[in-house]
């Protein structure tokens, strides 16, 4: 039986990933779709951009939401003063570390996947009078699922992972920002306290395990009614 510590840990993580991952959706199909249909100038950039958190120390990416999206931040201050948003010290600031630190491979698998699309289909549409807009949301998102479910839970996964950015970010508060990594470190820290990391190391196994095996059952889900 899993403690109340622990179950508070589980779900707060759950919790954090889940909303990083519902709101980076959004600029992860749009960014993978720049990058895998449109050619201009700077595109190398705005790639490298993109999958910049993928080799920056998490540390890194933690300091620099600190000084932009604290309180006294040039960004956060502004969100704070108008709409009494605090990303500092919150899980709301832990949700948009994860979001950062798994953006990249969302981005990716959705790029794969836009890039696998038969563009001779949505040429067919539009000579049959179909727009832009009614072609991407008819033909190519459906056909691009299995890589956008691919994406979607592999950025889960990493989300549950953080703890670099995090604890730089948002620190650790127990019932605010502490995860399963963070509670793992502290009992780390705490003498005599091994035997609970490692309760906790089991969980964060058997819930990396099951979602990547989510991951490849959505996918063959998804792809067998893409092919019907």
């Amino acid at each position: 039986m899993l403690s109340d510590y622990e179950i508070a840990a589980l779900l707060l993580s759950l919790k954090v990933s889940s909303v990083a991952v519902l709101f980076s959706l959004p600029f992860g199909i749009v960014c993978a779709w720049i990058l895998a249909r449109c050619e201009f100038p700077g595109k190398s950039l705005f790639d490298s951009l993109i999958h910049l958190p993928l080799v920056l120390p998490p540390v890194v990416i933690g300091y620099i939401l600190l000084i932009s999206m604290g309180r006294q931040g040039s960004i956060g201050a502004v969100l704070y003063d108008w709409f009494g948003w605090s990303f500092s010290f919150s899980w709301r600031g832990a949700a948009l570390a994860a979001a950062i630190v798994s953006f990249p491979l969302m981005v990716r698998a959705i790029r794969l996947s836009f890039e696998s699309v038969d563009i001779r289909l949505e040429q067919a549409a539009r000579t049959l009078g179909s727009n832009r807009l009614r072609v991407f949301f008819t033909i190519t998102l459906p056909l691009t699922l299995p890589g956008i479910v691919s994406g979607m839970v592999l950025a889960f996964a990493r989300s549950l992972g953080e703890f670099g950015s995090t604890i730089t970010f948002v620190s650790n508060i127990p019932g605010e920002t502490r995860t399963i990594p963070l509670a793992m470190y502290s009992f780390i820290q705490t003498p005599g306290a091994e035997h609970e990391a490692a309760r906790l190391c089991v969980i964060a196994i058997i819930i990396a395990v099951l979602s990547l095996t989510a991951s490849q059952w959505l996918a063959k889900k998804a792809q067998q009614r893409v092919a019907s």
